[in-house]
């Protein structure tokens, strides 16, 4: 029976340590992804900011503009795009609008951006694109990889359409998760205008022709959770300036915005628990399944192991002679 037990203990401390390496190594990439119908926004605000009011051409000072970024999955454009990618894709339409205290609108782009499910490496398909002008993307954006590195990254800048290194600072505690900050810097760049504009009857053909130019300058900020690879907090210096051209009179620059944007309170709270049960579900699989099975695999080697010795060990010869016949009486 020992030798029964022992095969059938050495059996499961096999399968147990083959495991291991299976759901680090098969499962987790494949277990592993961003949602394709996934929904998300966030909200940004701007405090003590400069803005431009375009009925006078002259910049002001307003007590805030805020920014509603949403990501939208399009399950159906992703599924399209898998057919012929040969891996799982995710297509997120995005929306960065941004209005005034008055609540009216100051700008709004629209994007698609379309990256591997796992990987978060950009898909490059028809309709990727930033404020309708189509772009090859190179580089992360919004979302690191899951099992983030300490090192830098290529991160795509959506107003000057190109990529750029966004550099690893150091390990930082955030909320009580450890995070790694990352941190960008955007020279002066010229940019193109909004496709929407914020007058009536002002389109970004009509600003051309008075020889008015936009351009862009912005330090960005990321705090990275680098198991699930989410931000859990960002914040941008962000600088805009309409420089030269008729629209402008005799100045050479006006400032169109110019603030401090930040990520608000209760966005910061909920991006926060998110990471956290996201984070869990991440380490299930890289670290907590993998390492369990391969200690439990051990654990029932040294049980067989054990349980084998014992059955080979000499016995006692006392023990199988026979017993001495006892006296008969009448």
């Amino acid at each position: 029976m020992r030798r029964k037990a022992s095969l059938v203990l050495l059996a499961c401390a096999v399968f147990c340590a083959a495991l291991a390496p299976l759901l680090r190594w098969y499962a987790f990439p494949r277990l592993a992804r961003i949602p394709a119908g996934q929904y998300q926004d966030m909200v940004l605000e701007a405090r003590d900011a400069t803005l431009l009011d375009y009925g006078t051409m002259r910049a002001r000072k307003v007590p805030k503009v805020t920014i509603v970024q949403t990501l939208k999955g399009n399950v159906e454009a992703a599924e399209n795009i898998e057919k012929t990618a040969g891996r799982p894709v995710v297509v997120w339409d995005s929306l960065s609008y941004v209005q005034g205290p008055d609540g009216k609108m100051v700008s709004r782009i629209p994007e698609r951006y379309i990256f591997d499910a796992h990987t978060q490496d950009p898909v490059h398909a028809t309709g990727e694109s930033v404020d309708g002008d189509p772009v090859t993307r190179r580089g992360i954006e919004f979302k690191w990889p899951f099992l983030t590195e300490k090192r830098d990254y290529e991160y795509f800048d959506a107003q000057t359409r190109t990529t750029n290194p966004i550099h690893y600072r150091g390990t930082r505690t955030f909320r009580g998760l450890h995070v790694y900050y990352f941190e960008q810097t955007i020279p002066w760049t010229k940019v193109p205008m909004p496709k929407t504009m914020p007058v009536k009857g002002i389109t970004p053909e009509s600003v051309a022709r008075t020889g008015t130019t936009r351009w862009y300058t912005t330090v960005r900020r990321f705090w990275v959770e680098p198991v699930t690879g989410a931000p859990v907090y960002g914040e941008e210096i962000h600088r805009e300036e309409l420089r030269g051209g008729t629209l402008l009179g005799d100045r050479a620059e006006v400032t169109a915005f110019a603030g401090h944007v930040r990520m608000r309170e209760d966005y910061i709270e909920h991006t926060v628990a998110l990471v956290e049960r996201n984070r869990t579900l991440v380490l299930t699989l890289t670290s907590y399944l993998p390492w369990g099975s391969l200690t439990l695999g051990l654990l029932l080697l040294a049980l067989s192991l054990y349980l084998e010795a014992r059955s080979r060990r000499p016995q006692d010869p006392r023990a199988t002679e026979a017993p001495a016949p006892e006296p008969v009486s009448a």
